[in-house]
Formats: C-alpha cells, sequence, structure tokens
C-alpha cells in the first residue's frame, strides 16, 4: 500500500504546478455544465420583455456572472487542492474530471 501512496504521491507532484490551472479546467467545466439550464431558466423568466432587456442580461449573466465564478472559484479551489495530501489531491482531480465526463454523457453534451 506504501509504495500505491509513494507512486500516486510522485504523480502528483508533476501536477503540483499546474494546480491553478487544473482548477479552471474544473470550474469552467461546471460552469459549462450548468450554463444550458441556468440560459434556459433565464429565457424563461424574461419572456415577454424587449429585446434590449434580454440582450443586456443575457451579456450581464455570460460575460460577467460565469466569467467572475471562474476568477472568483478557481483560486479557491486551487488553495483547497495544494492544502491535501498528494495522492488524494491526484484522487480528486481524477475523480472530478472523470465524473464531470460521465455527467456530460448522461447529459448528452458530450
Amino acid at each position: 500500500m506504501n509504495q500505491i501512496i509513494s507512486m500516486l504521491n510522485q504523480l502528483a507532484s508533476f501536477m503540483l504546478p499546474w494546480v491553478s490551472e487544473v482548477s479552471t479546467a474544473i470550474v469552467a467545466c461546471v460552469i459549462v455544465m450548468f450554463a444550458v439550464d441556468i440560459n434556459r431558466i433565464v429565457r424563461r423568466l424574461l419572456t415577454g420583455q424587449g429585446f434590449i432587456v434580454r440582450t443586456l442580461v443575457f451579456v450581464m449573466i455570460n460575460a460577467f456572472g460565469y466569467g467572475l465564478a471562474i476568477v472568483t472559484l478557481t483560486p479557491i479551489l486551487a488553495k483547497q487542492l495544494k492544502l491535501m495530501p498528494g495522492y488524494w489531491m491526484l484522487l480528486i482531480v481524477l475523480g472530478s474530471f472523470m465524473l464531470l465526463g460521465f455527467w456530460a454523457q448522461k447529459n448528452r453534451q458530450v
């Protein structure tokens, strides 16, 4: 068991300099997965509003809302990943991408 943990720690050490980029990828993937539903809800709420209002709300949510979420959540996730032992960080990152892939497949986004 110690050999497996040592191997996972070694693999995690290669990923450690890229934790910020990996965190950005995870946050962006989650936002992409939820964006379809969020945009659908907003579209329903804005039914009957004028073109300018719908366009402004769309721009605010997509450009500023999702952008702010990525910029805000990425450092938080990166910090939390760096605090973990290497083998846990590696397993959580790999598991996160696997879950996102399964989720995307289930929701027919792949």
